[in-house]
């Protein structure tokens, strides 16, 4: 336990599930104005006294950039103000997919991120299904990295589905797929795709059998839902009985919602990292983080152990 006083601000994008977090952690998101000027720069300011305390920041960082500055300005603030200790609590952990110099002259944006979060003063990162773990090594802090299978498998126990394969959209998430059926006691099938440019699909191969099984797609993140839905055509060509989909993180741009209403997948589960329209299909259903976060945030706070809050 600590006698040290904790506070939750939020990014301006983020404060919806932010206040779900803030009610599971049994204490009001803390009060910060924004002052806007015309030319579109912004200016958070912490309206309460932090000094001396732990400091819980929540804010996605997904486009545009300005969610990604405004949490570090935050940052900032509450380094000027005093606090002892600043968590920067990143449910989405945006250019998470820049991890690797693929080609020449390419940046890294996640170890960019990364030195941006710890320059500005964060003294510990909070974040979920990273595209890629080794992102934490990034990191010279400590850094706590959740897993939404926390939430998921139970979901998935819930459907109590006959003859449940788990699947992978792609070759890099197969430990992930593994990982899963291995808790269910399920069968294990990859989509192996080919690209010719990002968000592009060339051809994609299955590799296994889920001929009369109900088959569950798993992965981090639905962009474009392309390759989900290439996926879930492929799947149902070799003759699977049903295809469902659970990413973490619904980015879901450019005709994602219009790919999944049009798609074979009967179903698609996301986390609420990134705010989600429910309005334009009704395929897709939102599981809340918040009470994990909220967990886990109160467990460091009291400097418990966090080991039991992860399963994958």
């Amino acid at each position: 336990m600590t006698d040290q006083a904790s506070y939750l601000f939020s990014t301006r994008t983020s404060k919806a599930l932010a206040e779900k977090i803030a009610t599971y952690y049994g204490q009001p998101l803390g009060k910060i104005k924004v002052q806007e000027f015309s030319d579109g720069e912004f200016e958070p300011v912490l309206d309460q006294s932090v000094r001396g305390g732990r400091v819980f920041l929540i804010g996605s960082t997904f486009p545009p950039a300005d969610n990604l500055l405004e949490l570090l300005l935050m940052i900032d603030a509450s380094k000027r103000a005093s606090a002892k200790s600043i968590t920067v609590v990143l449910p989405y952990y945006g250019l998470a997919r820049q991890d690797r110099k693929d080609q020449p002259r390419a940046p890294i944006g996640a170890k960019l991120v990364a030195n941006l979060l710890t320059a500005a003063g964060a003294t510990r990162v909070m974040t979920m299904d990273l595209h890629a773990d080794q992102i934490q090594g990034f990191f010279e802090i400590p850094v706590d990295h959740l897993y939404a299978s926390t939430i998921f498998i139970e979901y998935i126990q819930n459907l109590k589905l006959d003859n449940l394969t788990i699947a992978s959209p792609d070759m890099g998430g197969a430990k992930r797929a593994k990982n899963y059926a291995g808790h269910l006691g399920a069968e294990v099938v990859i989509c192996y795709k080919e690209r010719k440019k990002a968000n592009v699909v060339e051809e994609m191969f299955l590799i296994g059998d889920v001929k009369d099984r109900n088959v569950i797609l798993i992965d981090d993140m639905i962009d474009t839902a392309g390759t989900l839905c290439k996926a879930a055509d492929i799947l149902i060509a070799n003759g699977a009985k049903s295809v469902r989909a659970m990413a973490t993180h619904g980015v879901l741009s450019g005709k994602a919602y219009e790919n999944i209403e049009k798609s074979q997948i009967s179903r698609v589960i996301v986390t609420d990292t990134i705010p989600v329209r429910t309005d334009l299909t009704a395929k897709i259903e939102v599981l809340s983080c918040a009470e994990l976060f909220a967990d886990v945030m109160k467990m460091v706070h009291e400097h418990r152990s966090i080991s039991n809050k992860f399963i994958i």
